[in-house]
Protein backbone atom coordinates (compact mmCIF):
# COMPACT_ATOMS: atom_id res chain seq x y z
CA UNK A 1 0.00 0.00 0.00
CA UNK A 2 1.22 3.37 -1.13
CA UNK A 3 2.26 6.03 1.60
CA UNK A 4 0.78 9.25 1.76
CA UNK A 5 4.36 10.72 0.40
CA UNK A 6 4.13 8.22 -2.08
CA UNK A 7 0.47 9.07 -3.20
CA UNK A 8 1.22 12.73 -3.18
CA UNK A 9 4.15 11.97 -5.67
CA UNK A 10 1.99 10.08 -7.86
CA UNK A 11 -1.27 12.59 -8.04
CA UNK A 12 1.29 15.27 -8.81
CA UNK A 13 3.39 12.95 -11.79
CA UNK A 14 -0.44 12.30 -13.18
CA UNK A 15 -1.35 16.18 -13.09
CA UNK A 16 1.82 16.82 -14.79
CA UNK A 17 0.91 14.44 -17.15
CA UNK A 18 -2.88 15.80 -18.18
CA UNK A 19 -0.83 19.13 -18.25
CA UNK A 20 1.28 17.70 -20.74
CA UNK A 21 -1.19 15.95 -23.42
CA UNK A 22 -3.43 19.34 -22.91
CA UNK A 23 -0.06 21.22 -24.03
CA UNK A 24 0.18 18.81 -26.97
CA UNK A 25 -3.42 18.85 -28.43
CA UNK A 26 -2.84 22.34 -27.87
CA UNK A 27 -0.02 22.34 -30.04
CA UNK A 28 -1.95 20.11 -32.94
CA UNK A 29 -5.21 22.63 -32.61
CA UNK A 30 -3.86 26.38 -32.85
CA UNK A 31 -2.17 29.10 -30.53
CA UNK A 32 -5.95 29.44 -29.14
CA UNK A 33 -5.75 26.21 -27.54
CA UNK A 34 -2.50 26.58 -26.16
CA UNK A 35 -3.27 29.83 -24.30
CA UNK A 36 -6.16 27.59 -22.98
CA UNK A 37 -4.14 25.09 -21.81
CA UNK A 38 -1.99 27.45 -20.13
CA UNK A 39 -4.26 28.45 -17.63
CA UNK A 40 -4.27 25.41 -15.60
CA UNK A 41 -4.07 25.71 -12.18
CA UNK A 42 -4.06 22.57 -9.84
CA UNK A 43 -6.41 22.67 -6.59
CA UNK A 44 -7.45 19.47 -4.79
CA UNK A 45 -7.80 16.62 -7.17
CA UNK A 46 -8.88 18.00 -9.97
CA UNK A 47 -6.70 20.67 -11.99
CA UNK A 48 -8.76 24.32 -13.36
CA UNK A 49 -8.79 24.07 -17.37
CA UNK A 50 -11.72 26.52 -18.25
CA UNK A 51 -13.69 24.99 -20.57
CA UNK A 52 -14.58 26.84 -23.70
CA UNK A 53 -17.63 27.94 -24.02
CA UNK A 54 -18.36 26.26 -27.69
CA UNK A 55 -18.00 22.85 -25.94
CA UNK A 56 -19.85 24.00 -22.73
CA UNK A 57 -23.26 24.50 -25.33
CA UNK A 58 -22.35 21.48 -26.98
CA UNK A 59 -22.65 19.49 -23.71
CA UNK A 60 -25.75 21.48 -22.75
CA UNK A 61 -27.21 20.32 -26.02
CA UNK A 62 -25.96 16.67 -25.60
CA UNK A 63 -27.85 17.10 -22.58
CA UNK A 64 -30.72 18.12 -23.78
CA UNK A 65 -31.02 21.15 -21.38
CA UNK A 66 -34.70 22.34 -20.77
CA UNK A 67 -35.69 25.35 -19.04
CA UNK A 68 -37.21 22.04 -16.44
CA UNK A 69 -34.02 21.45 -15.63
CA UNK A 70 -32.00 21.74 -12.69
CA UNK A 71 -27.92 21.36 -14.07
CA UNK A 72 -25.51 20.48 -11.06
CA UNK A 73 -21.72 21.10 -12.67
CA UNK A 74 -19.07 19.14 -10.36
CA UNK A 75 -15.77 21.13 -10.20
CA UNK A 76 -17.45 24.13 -11.86
CA UNK A 77 -14.67 26.56 -12.00
CA UNK A 78 -15.66 29.94 -12.76
CA UNK A 79 -19.41 29.07 -13.13
CA UNK A 80 -19.56 29.28 -16.92
CA UNK A 81 -21.74 25.87 -17.67
CA UNK A 82 -23.87 26.63 -15.01
CA UNK A 83 -24.57 30.31 -16.08
CA UNK A 84 -24.91 29.17 -19.48
CA UNK A 85 -27.60 26.66 -18.50
CA UNK A 86 -29.39 29.48 -17.09
CA UNK A 87 -28.79 32.01 -19.11
CA UNK A 88 -29.43 30.36 -22.71
CA UNK A 89 -31.85 27.35 -21.42
CA UNK A 90 -33.41 28.93 -19.34
CA UNK A 91 -32.49 26.29 -16.59
CA UNK A 92 -31.50 26.44 -13.01
CA UNK A 93 -28.65 24.49 -11.33
CA UNK A 94 -25.90 24.78 -8.90
CA UNK A 95 -22.15 24.66 -9.40
CA UNK A 96 -19.34 23.39 -6.83
CA UNK A 97 -16.36 23.73 -6.67
CA UNK A 98 -13.49 23.86 -4.05
CA UNK A 99 -11.94 27.07 -4.76
CA UNK A 100 -13.16 29.85 -3.22
CA UNK A 101 -11.73 32.48 -6.06
CA UNK A 102 -13.46 30.12 -8.22
CA UNK A 103 -16.82 29.85 -7.05
CA UNK A 104 -16.60 34.43 -6.16
CA UNK A 105 -15.87 34.24 -10.10
CA UNK A 106 -18.60 32.32 -10.50
CA UNK A 107 -20.82 34.23 -8.73
CA UNK A 108 -19.80 37.45 -10.24
CA UNK A 109 -20.82 35.93 -13.65
CA UNK A 110 -23.95 35.21 -12.53
CA UNK A 111 -24.65 38.67 -11.41
CA UNK A 112 -23.07 40.30 -15.26
CA UNK A 113 -25.39 37.68 -16.80
CA UNK A 114 -28.61 38.15 -15.12
CA UNK A 115 -29.49 34.54 -13.53
CA UNK A 116 -28.18 35.04 -10.00
CA UNK A 117 -31.52 34.26 -9.06
CA UNK A 118 -31.59 30.98 -10.45
CA UNK A 119 -28.33 29.75 -10.11
CA UNK A 120 -25.97 29.24 -7.10
CA UNK A 121 -22.60 28.17 -6.44
CA UNK A 122 -20.86 26.74 -3.04
CA UNK A 123 -17.50 25.77 -2.03
CA UNK A 124 -17.01 22.71 -1.17
CA UNK A 125 -15.78 18.94 -2.07
CA UNK A 126 -17.43 17.42 -4.70
CA UNK A 127 -17.98 13.82 -3.73
CA UNK A 128 -19.73 15.60 -0.80
CA UNK A 129 -22.41 17.38 -3.11
CA UNK A 130 -25.81 17.04 -2.65
CA UNK A 131 -27.04 15.83 -5.71
CA UNK A 132 -30.97 15.08 -4.98
CA UNK A 133 -32.15 18.33 -6.98
CA UNK A 134 -30.06 17.68 -10.26
CA UNK A 135 -32.21 15.99 -13.82
CA UNK A 136 -28.11 16.87 -15.35
CA UNK A 137 -24.80 16.67 -14.08
CA UNK A 138 -21.66 18.51 -16.14
CA UNK A 139 -18.11 16.93 -15.24
CA UNK A 140 -14.67 17.96 -16.43
CA UNK A 141 -12.46 16.17 -14.15
CA UNK A 142 -9.57 13.42 -14.45
CA UNK A 143 -10.08 9.76 -15.63
CA UNK A 144 -9.34 8.55 -11.81
CA UNK A 145 -11.70 11.52 -10.06
CA UNK A 146 -14.38 10.43 -12.81
CA UNK A 147 -13.85 6.56 -11.39
CA UNK A 148 -14.21 7.26 -7.62
CA UNK A 149 -17.50 9.29 -8.29
CA UNK A 150 -19.28 7.21 -10.59
CA UNK A 151 -20.82 5.16 -7.85
CA UNK A 152 -21.64 8.72 -5.54
CA UNK A 153 -23.19 9.74 -9.07
CA UNK A 154 -25.05 6.41 -9.65
CA UNK A 155 -26.63 6.13 -5.94
CA UNK A 156 -27.56 9.35 -5.24
CA UNK A 157 -28.92 10.64 -8.81
CA UNK A 158 -32.26 9.76 -9.59
CA UNK A 159 -33.02 7.43 -12.93
CA UNK A 160 -33.58 9.54 -15.51
CA UNK A 161 -30.54 12.03 -15.15
CA UNK A 162 -28.55 12.77 -17.58
CA UNK A 163 -24.64 12.99 -17.16
CA UNK A 164 -22.13 15.10 -19.45
CA UNK A 165 -18.14 14.62 -18.95
CA UNK A 166 -15.92 16.88 -21.14
CA UNK A 167 -13.13 14.94 -22.23
CA UNK A 168 -12.77 11.69 -19.97
CA UNK A 169 -14.97 8.46 -19.62
CA UNK A 170 -16.69 6.39 -16.83
CA UNK A 171 -14.13 2.79 -17.45
CA UNK A 172 -16.77 0.16 -18.34
CA UNK A 173 -19.68 2.12 -18.06
CA UNK A 174 -20.45 2.95 -22.17
CA UNK A 175 -21.48 6.14 -23.06
CA UNK A 176 -24.95 6.40 -24.69
CA UNK A 177 -23.75 9.03 -27.28
CA UNK A 178 -20.27 10.30 -27.87
CA UNK A 179 -19.56 13.50 -30.13
CA UNK A 180 -16.21 15.09 -31.21
CA UNK A 181 -15.43 18.52 -31.44
CA UNK A 182 -12.11 19.02 -33.13
CA UNK A 183 -9.59 16.62 -30.48
CA UNK A 184 -12.57 17.12 -27.54
CA UNK A 185 -14.71 14.48 -26.75
CA UNK A 186 -18.08 14.98 -25.00
CA UNK A 187 -19.50 11.62 -23.59
CA UNK A 188 -23.38 11.35 -22.33
CA UNK A 189 -25.18 8.86 -19.69
CA UNK A 190 -28.39 8.86 -18.57
CA UNK A 191 -28.73 7.28 -15.17
CA UNK A 192 -31.00 3.73 -15.10
CA UNK A 193 -31.63 0.73 -12.11
CA UNK A 194 -29.59 -1.25 -14.38
CA UNK A 195 -26.50 0.87 -14.66
CA UNK A 196 -27.52 1.62 -10.80
CA UNK A 197 -26.63 -1.60 -10.06
CA UNK A 198 -24.01 -3.00 -12.41
CA UNK A 199 -21.66 0.41 -11.70
CA UNK A 200 -22.87 1.64 -8.18
CA UNK A 201 -20.93 0.72 -6.52
CA UNK A 202 -17.35 1.30 -5.31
Amino acid sequence: MLGKGAMTRKKTQFLAQFVAVLMLAALGAGSGSVALAAQYEPVGDVPYVPTPPEVVEAMLKLADVKSSDFVIDLGCGDGRIVVMAAEKFGAHGRGVDLNPVRIKEAEENAGKAGVADRVKFVQGNLFDADLKDATVVTLYLLPDVNLKLRPKLLQDLKAGTRIVSHSFDMGDWQPEKKIELGWRRVYLWTVTDEAKKLYGHP
